[in-house]
């Protein structure tokens, strides 16, 4: 922080760390287990969900705003932020006058613990998602375009493959299940799949820990999702009487908060004169459910999949030129080749 106290640019932290231990153990807490230690099933959400708590959030908050004074003009982020705990920590310190702000993300937001199988390690992430209470506070939260500390929305897009989600074979496509490495039943049946020695192991190691939440990569995929998601999941909570930002709160919080965060207000985040022209073709009432197919990565595993949205992207623009078309004769991504522009910003020396 003091490297970077004079300089034009953020610190981004993912908040998380153990509790301090506030009482005295003794000698024993050096060879007692972690406070992060599973108790219970490790296939089993529950278990997983209790591993990393709130308090592991709002603990590396207080560290970080402990340390704010090293840096008075530093703009402090906190990305992902997942616990609602932290949300009156960030508005007191800001009413303080420290620059710190947060962004969530999408699957916070649309996908609540309450409703994740054991075993389905697609919803693995770090923080994990929690609750439907702390979803519905997470919403009320940034429906406050105005005092609200969330002032962004980001995927934090993180893809893998089925095997290393250790995803158990009744929660994979057939798209996945062609993709994955032989099974132990492959490998022991007498069907040649031509593996050394080292993989047979490996594969065999995988199909004990399927399922495995602490063993599972951490990450959810849906980038190009966030639109549907967020446009879906706010429709049905104004529908139910509830608080939820509008479609232009989402595009600002999506869209033009992100591009000044990083520093490319000049040219990114709006629609005018001397601007990008990146654009978007969103119909909004349009019904659809997301199939393997739909997603527009190499691995195609996420927990989105099966769900029904309404409002699907139909074209993307950069700068003017069309990259992307839902349908018609030339569907998927359209040119032929990147477009995109490298964006090296030196900001210190």
């Amino acid at each position: 922080m003091t490297t970077l106290k004079d300089t034009p640019t953020t610190l981004m932290f993912h908040a998380e760390m153990l509790p301090p231990i506030a009482d005295s153990v003794g000698d024993a807490v050096q060879q007692s287990l972690p406070p992060a230690a599973p108790h219970g099933e490790l296939d089993s959400y529950s278990t997983f969900l209790a591993s990393r708590p709130p308090v592991f959030e709002t603990c590396a908050v207080e560290e970080i705003l402990s340390m704010a004074d090293l840096a008075p003009q530093l703009h402090l982020h906190i990305v992902h932020l997942s616990a609602t705990e932290c949300i009156p920590i960030l508005r007191q310190a800001r009413k303080k006058g420290i620059n710190i702000t947060a962004e969530t993300c999408f699957h916070y937001l649309g996908l609540a613990s309450d409703d994740i199988e054991d075993g389905d390690t697609r919803h693995k992430c770090c923080p994990p998602i929690r609750s439907q209470t702390n979803q519905d506070r997470l919403w009320n939260e940034i429906a406050d375009a105005e005092d609200g500390c969330i002032k962004t929305i980001v995927s934090d897009h993180s893809p893998c493959t089925p095997e290393l989600k250790l995803l158990p074979p009744r929660f994979q496509t057939a798209h996945q299940a062609d993709n994955r490495r032989p099974s132990l039943h492959q490998i022991d049946s007498g069907i040649d799949v031509t593996l050394p020695e080292e993989a047979i192991q490996d594969a065999k190691a995988a199909l004990e820990k399927q399922g495995d939440f602490f063993a599972a990569w951490g990450g959810i995929s849906s980038v190009g999702l966030g639109l549907p998601i967020l446009h879906t999941a706010a429709a049905a909570r104004l529908a139910a009487g509830e608080k939820a930002p509008s479609i232009v709160d989402i595009v600002r919080m999506c869209s033009q908060a992100t591009a000044k965060q990083v520093g490319l207000a000049h040219r990114k985040g709006g629609i005018r004169a001397g601007m990008d022209a990146d654009i978007c073709v969103f119909d909004d009432e349009d019904v659809w459910t997301l199939r393997a197919g739909d997603m527009r990565w190499k691995n195609r595993c996420s927990p989105w999949e099966g769900h029904r949205f309404r409002g699907r992207v139909k074209e993307t623009w950069v700068r003017g030129q069309k990259v992307f078309e839902l349908g018609g004769v030339n569907a998927g991504f359209v040119g032929g080749k990147p477009v995109g522009q490298a964006i090296v910003e030196r900001r210190m020396e």
